[in-house]
């Protein structure tokens, strides 16, 4: 039986945090219940960031409380958040929501938050107003209020080979934030390629730099619950499915995918350059099928959500250049 590579989609957040126009809160619910009919592993419903800054995801409590009613015991849901207030704000929602769970109370609307470092000094401030190491001190109430809560943590770290303001990001720089983040108490790392720059050799080295200080005890666990160390990457030269392929010959068994390829970190963009997208989870989850593993997603259902994906952004961009739809 072929190994099983876990897949999260996180099309409802970071493939729409970055678009013009907003998604209305029962579209992106939709989007998010068809994604779970897909057979992903884990949905990223949405961020708890302030509204000011990222006015595309201020209706989170409402869209969690709206996915929450398609939510089942096969998928997880999780959540960014970037300091204690929006783990207070993701709480709240969390219980508003419960009610609408329709298979059992053994079932929660919310499995796990993100929080948010970068690889990057220069990127990190942009990003966060805060450096690297104020962003993860910021984590550690975070992370108690998880733990309290048997909510898991998944700690992002950006600019993992490449920073649009600094250029290329030294492994060993990788591996320091990665080892910082296991010692706060993450369950996950995900570390992304935030500008897409990454190629088969430099996304080996960046592995194995993070490896050598974290311990191969976090390669291959794809199960819920247990440490992982997830990739995130972007698709901006073509070069991302063959990222996947070294990353899976390395040992690492979590990717992050988005659906249609949407979305990119709207911090990451330059002037006249709109930030790159991720790599769609169609092309990840055929990647690694083509490598002999499996992931449980139906890649015919998983077409016909890109297609809604699509829509909803063309819909959005449309009312945002005042062309109605």
């Amino acid at each position: 039986m072929a190994e099983r590579v876990r897949i999260t989609d996180v099309s409802p957040r970071d493939g729409l945090q970055n678009e013009p126009g907003f998604v209305p809160t029962l579209d992106k619910a939709t989007l998010v219940e068809k994604l779970c009919t897909c057979g992903v592993d884990e949905v990223e419903v949405t961020s708890f960031v302030s509204a000011k800054w990222v006015p595309q995801l201020g209706d989170a409590s409402e869209v969690l409380a709206e996915a929450a009613k398609s939510k089942h015991d096969g998928v997880r849901f999780s959540a960014l958040v970037p300091n204690a207030k929006g783990m207070e704000s993701a709480l709240n929602a969390m219980r508003a929501a419960q009610p609408a769970i329709r298979v059992g109370p053994q079932v929660r609307p919310l499995d796990k938050v993100a929080v948010f470092t970068a690889a990057s000094e220069t990127f990190s401030r942009r990003n966060t107003n805060a450096g690297i190491r104020e962003t993860i001190e910021r984590f550690v109430p975070v992370i108690a209020m998880a733990k309290a809560e048997r909510i898991l943590v998944r700690g992002y770290i950006s600019c993992a080979i490449a920073c649009p303001f600094e250029g290329a990001i030294a492994p060993e720089n990788v591996a320091a934030v990665a080892g910082l983040l296991v010692d706060a108490g993450v369950d996950e790392l995900d570390l992304g390629d935030t500008i897409g720059a990454g190629t088969p050799e430099s996304v080996a080295n960046m592995l194995r730099s993070v490896l050598d200080r974290v311990g191969e005890q976090w390669l291959g666990r794809a199960a819920p619950g247990e440490r992982a160390i997830t990739l995130h990457l972007h698709d901006t030269f073509g070069r991302a499915a063959e990222c996947v392929k070294v990353a899976l010959d390395m040992g690492i068994r979590s990717f992050d995918g988005s659906v249609a390829g949407l979305g990119g970190c709207p911090y990451a963009s330059t002037p006249g350059k709109r930030a790159p997208g991720n790599i769609s989870t169609e092309l990840l989850v055929r990647t690694v099928h083509e490598s002999g593993y499996e992931t449980g997603v139906d890649l015919d259902r998983l077409a016909t959500t890109a297609e809604y994906a699509r829509s909803l952004v063309s819909k959005a961009r449309a009312r945002a250049a005042g062309g109605g739809e």
